[in-house]
């Protein structure tokens, strides 16, 4: 009676096992990932959230701060490193810049898993562009396979806003694309809840002759505001500069506590004042 029972668990393990593996083979050959199974699995994050069953289900709550703006050296990326869910700060050493390839960058402000897991699944498809066509992918192109991801998924609850900066055979580019599948080119974008105060510093500080040291400054200066106005974004400051030779990283990573000394220092203050 044992050695029966047994023999139809084997099997059953191995129906079921070839079964999942039928599955997955079909879900690699397709590219996609397997959808809930619902009605319509599209909507089924903001049907749920209609319906009142679950309430605050796509109401994400996510802090970072991300820069990038194009000068007549190349173009500046700058980025904090916090990661935070509401009041609960995660993680204090996020790289928030993924290195594409040796001409290309791209920032990640949103949901971390979602922008980490499509920007390196870019770096993949950037690469199979360089085999297959003998040169390397150009920047407007990087970005639109990344919007027209965002775009198939479009509805489906990614949360994404990030920048892709490089220069190819036609210069400096730098482009925003969004969990929407929007796409914009532009000399400078700022995304994540500390953009506002990004962008406060950089448009005062911002023109288009600066020198390569003034840039590094503006970009390091400009987060670390934001920083130090949003709750969302901290850490430490990195900052990359893109040129006609490819990508350097001139700040891996600078605490924003010994910046905000270092710039009261400059105005004469202690750094403790109200």
């Amino acid at each position: 009676m044992l050695d029966i029972v047994t023999v139809e668990d084997n099997g059953r393990k191995n129906a079921d096992q070839e079964e999942m593996e039928t599955v997955m083979a079909e879900v690699m050959q397709t590219n996609q990932f397997p959808l809930a199974p619902v009605p319509n699995p599209m909507t089924f994050c903001n049907d749920v959230k209609q319906s009142g069953i679950a309430d605050g289900l796509m109401d994400f709550k996510h802090g970072t701060t991300t820069l990038g703006f194009v000068f007549k050296g190349g173009i500046i990326i700058a980025v904090d490193s916090r990661a935070s869910m509401g009041s609960y700060i995660g993680s204090q050493t996020v790289k928030k810049i993924i290195e594409i390839n040796d001409r290309l960058l791209g920032t990640m402000a949103g949901g971390a898993a979602d922008c980490s897991f499509w920007e390196r699944k870019l770096t993949i498809l950037c690469r199979m562009h360089e085999l297959r066509e003998g040169e390397k992918i150009s920047v407007a192109a990087a970005s639109k396979i990344l919007a027209n991801i965002f775009i198939s998924y479009r509805g489906m609850g990614l949360s994404c806003g990030t920048m892709v900066a490089g220069w190819d055979k036609t210069g400096p580019h730098l482009y925003m694309v969004d969990d929407q599948g929007d796409r914009y080119e532009g000399m400078s974008f700022s995304v994540g809840s500390g953009s506002t105060y990004a962008y406060g510093v950089l448009d005062q500080g911002y023109k288009y002759d600066l020198t390569t040291e003034e840039a590094v400054e503006l970009g390091r200066r400009s987060i670390y505001h934001a920083c130090n106005k949003d709750g969302g974004s901290g850490g430490v400051v990195r900052v990359y500069h893109v040129h006609a030779d490819g990508w350097t990283r001139v700040i891996a990573g600078e605490d924003v506590n010994k910046l905000h000394y270092m710039y009261a220092a400059e105005k004469g203050l202690q750094g403790d004042e109200c």
